[in-house]
């Protein structure tokens, strides 16, 4: 029966002798000696049974002058965890007497089959037969077991996903210009956001429909310290209005209406509007997405209003499915977080006059031009 390393060996009140030697005058980093640690260790009642038994061994062997035999039979154990123990001390000290670094037990699926799991989880589930739209983990499980005949629990799953951070279920929302025009629409709208010209006035242009006049059953709980403000989600809607904008790129001014539609009729009407605004300007330059109605159509509805400004307006399209190139989407981001959301509306009376003083607040003071960067051109891969 082992003896408790706890009931430590007398330790002699003087022993000069016994801690002066080669061997084991070991000087830690801390200064003291090896063997005044293990003494340390002996006396603490907060260290641990197996760090205290192997310090016990060490100092029976190396302060009391026992023999491996007799330090073997006081501690219950045998000669050959002895002289480990004192080989472990005399190599690395204190160190010594501590557990190595365990490499674990082996690894039950190979690097190969680890693969399988990640090139399966690359793939959709309807290759594997699943009427799944995305994978989770018991799906991954019968997807993987079908590939390649290998049973994975979910657990190892999920530890080959998280080590190469892939999340199959997550998706984000990715759309792809494919017009072929792409980059040449891109620099002729850069070049007008960089070059300044005292003539012309660049205007970005577009419209936010279907802006809902929602009325909140029960008001908004504003935030309180250590809670978050709270928005009901019951609403009653008492309809819709439309806002058609134009974003002046160099002062930051906003020229806008609002109505229930946004038809041709409506936008020829808001760029008489803008017309009116800059009178001075010898051109206008109207930088705007591809809708039905930003074209001439069957009636050359802009070829006639242009030529009742007298040639002043020059219209510029941006790439297919490209809305990030026209400044005017930052403008009305900045209206739906600070204006929109979280408001109550009672009609659309009150939505467009909340509407109205923004924008006006923002002319008089707030506004200013963006900082627009443009990073690069992604890959344009257009089929042959």
């Amino acid at each position: 029966m082992r003896a408790d390393p706890r009931r430590s060996p007398s330790i002699p009140a003087s022993r000069s002798s016994c801690l002066h030697g080669p061997r084991f005058m070991r000087q830690e980093r801390s200064g003291r000696t090896s063997l005044e640690k293990v003494e340390h260790l002996l006396r603490s009642r907060k260290t641990e049974v197996r760090i205290s038994f192997r310090a016990a061994i060490v100092w029976r062997l190396l302060v009391l002058g026992q023999r491996p035999q007799e330090v073997a039979a006081v501690l219950g154990t045998t000669t050959k965890t002895v002289r480990k123990w004192r080989e472990r001390f005399l190599a690395h000290g204190v160190e010594g007497l501590r557990d190595l670094p365990r490499s674990g037990a082996p690894p039950k699926f190979d690097v190969v089959e680890r693969c399988e799991v990640i090139a399966v989880a690359c793939d959709t589930p309807q290759h594997f037969g699943f009427e799944a739209s995305t994978w989770t983990l018991d799906l991954l499980v019968e997807g993987v077991k079908k590939a390649t005949g290998v049973s994975m629990s979910r657990s190892s799953i999920h530890r080959t996903l998280t080590q190469n951070v892939l999340r199959p279920h997550r998706v984000e929302m990715w759309l792809h210009s494919r017009d072929p025009d792409f980059r040449a629409k891109v620099n002729t709208i850069v070049g007008l956001y960089t070059e300044r010209s005292e003539d012309a006035v660049v205007l970005c242009v577009d419209e936010k429909t279907s802006i809902q006049a929602t009325e909140r059953v029960h008001p908004f709980t504003p935030a309180r310290p250590g809670r978050p403000g709270r928005w009901e989600f019951q609403y009653t809607r008492h309809g819709t209005t439309s806002l058609l904008a134009a974003f002046d790129i160099r002062s930051g001014a906003v020229v806008h209406a609002l109505g229930p539609t946004r038809t041709a009729d409506d936008l020829v009407a808001f760029l008489e509007k803008i017309a009116a605004a800059y009178p001075d300007k010898e051109r206008i330059i109207i930088i705007w997405d591809n809708l039905n109605i930003h074209h001439d159509g069957k009636d050359g509805r802009w070829t006639a209003f242009n030529a009742r400004q007298g040639g002043k307006f020059e219209f510029v399209y941006t790439p297919l499915h490209a809305s990030w190139v026209n400044q005017v989407e930052i403008f009305f981001s900045i209206l739906q977080r600070r204006c929109l959301r979280l408001r109550s509306f009672r009609s659309t009376t009150e939505l467009e006059t909340a509407i109205t003083h923004f924008i006006e607040r923002w002319n008089a003071g707030e506004g200013h031009p963006f900082h627009w960067v443009f990073r690069g051109y992604p890959v344009q891969e257009v089929p042959a």
